[in-house]
């Protein structure tokens, strides 16, 4: 069977992309994006999340582009949110965390503040009047405090007055920096934030996950040295888990093809490595963590040695795999590719979408039941967008920016 850039495929994914975006809709609250239960209801107590807010900025500026009535006030909204409640007046940069009452948390997280780069650039697209002054101002933060010139990689974070900073370096910044440099490029056209993606994806992909089977090691020391039993006592964890998070193996794949293919279009002959790693991500994380136990679905974590770790079924890895599966098929026009990515469309299908509450079930457990060991709600929309929108787009420009350009299902037939 073929799905990829056929017409009725994409239609399909069109429909969902509709679901998904109505679903959202919900989050916005009076001080940007909120944390959204299962039922799709606002979780008041967990309060709004910088994170949350720049990556639905970035969600909508896509549905703005796609011509989705009501979506382009919900980019305005973004904005007035970074413009206001979330921005540190103070020190500059935004708080990780606020409410209807102040702010919850104060520090200045690389991880989040990637996000916000990524909202803006992507907001830029939309012809908002204010988001090229956010872009700028998020630039100029990113600039200052967390891209290092000495080390030529991200930092991980800050405190409140950007005094103090983090020992710990973390891969998870610095992928999802990739991912807004992309974009940015795309926007600003400084060939420098190429040049950063390019070195931060030799780091870590090319001169540590290479040699070890491509399993990331996504937790460092000041001089970018593994620390391989960071986190051993909280495995689990969101953000910062221990061991290998093959969800990110494979999302990594994807952010490689489209460096590599922003690098083609300005008529340069990309490294080998890009698509030779993007190749060893996607089969390693398909060989450690796709129903390692026998039931279908991606593991959260694994150990060094390959072994699940935490079991539960994140619904972001797939999501992530999926268009992983598309760029790859795109640059190899291998079929092995899209019969993966028809493979976990089916598991999606059965076990992940959530057609009564709406959207996707965020967490399943051994047996694809819905659980809530590391996540609890359905946080945003934000990967799913990457699921249904990628498919039908080039790699390069990015997301944002390419369905502005018109190039949403330019490659159907």
């Amino acid at each position: 069977m073929k799905w990829f850039n056929t017409l009725s495929h994409n239609r399909w994914l069109e429909q969902e992309t509709d679901r998904i975006l109505d679903f959202g809709k919900n989050a916005a609250v009076p001080t940007g994006f909120g944390w959204l239960g299962n039922n799709g209801q606002i979780r008041s107590d967990m309060g709004t999340h910088l994170w949350i807010t720049a990556r639905m900025l970035h969600v909508y500026a896509v549905a703005a582009n796609m011509g989705r009535p009501g979506a382009y006030a919900l980019v305005e909204h973004g904005i007035n949110a970074l413009n206001g409640p979330l921005r540190d007046k103070q020190h500059g940069g935004w708080y990780a965390c606020v409410n209807d009452e102040g702010v919850i948390d104060a520090s200045k997280q690389g991880y989040q503040h990637f996000f916000v780069l990524l909202g803006a650039a992507s907001a830029v697209t939309t012809g908002h009047p204010q988001a090229r002054k956010l872009l700028d101002e998020a630039i100029e933060v990113i600039e200052r405090y967390f891209w290092s010139e000495d080390e030529q990689m991200c930092l991980e974070s800050w405190d409140e007055a950007f005094s103090k900073t983090e020992d710990y370096r973390g891969g998870n910044a610095n992928m999802h920096a990739v991912e807004a440099f992309l974009i940015v490029y795309d926007v600003t056209h400084d060939r420098k934030w190429l040049d950063r993606a390019l070195r931060i994806a030799s780091v870590i992909i090319h001169d540590v996950a290479r040699k070890g089977e491509y399993r990331v090691n996504e937790h460092f020391d000041t001089n970018w040295n593994p620390i391989r039993d960071y986190n051993i006592d909280n495995p689990a964890h969101r953000f910062r888990a221990y061991g290998g998070t093959p969800g990110h193996w494979i999302e990594w794949g994807r952010l490689m093809l489209h460096l590599r293919a922003a690098l083609e279009a300005r008529f340069e002959t990309p490294p080998e490595w890009l698509l030779e790693d993007a190749k060893g991500l996607f089969h390693a994380t398909i060989r450690d963590a796709w129903a390692p136990d026998g039931a279908d679905g991606f593991v959260y974590s694994v150990g060094w040695d390959g072994k699940p770790i935490v079991r539960e079924r994140v619904r972001w890895p797939i999501v992530e795999a999926m268009g992983t599966a598309y760029a790859l098929y795109t640059v190899t026009g291998e079929a092995q590719y899209e019969a993966w990515y028809q493979t976990w469309w089916e598991y999606c299908i059965k076990y992940l979408m959530d057609y009564e509450n709406g959207s996707w079930w965020q967490e399943l457990d051994t047996n694809n039941e819905v659980t809530t060991k590391v996540w609890d709600g359905k946080q945003d929309i934000y990967h799913l967008l990457h699921c249904l929108v990628i498919p039908r787009l080039p790699l390069a420009p990015g997301l944002a920016p390419a369905v502005a350009a018109g190039l949403l299902d330019s490659q159907a037939k």
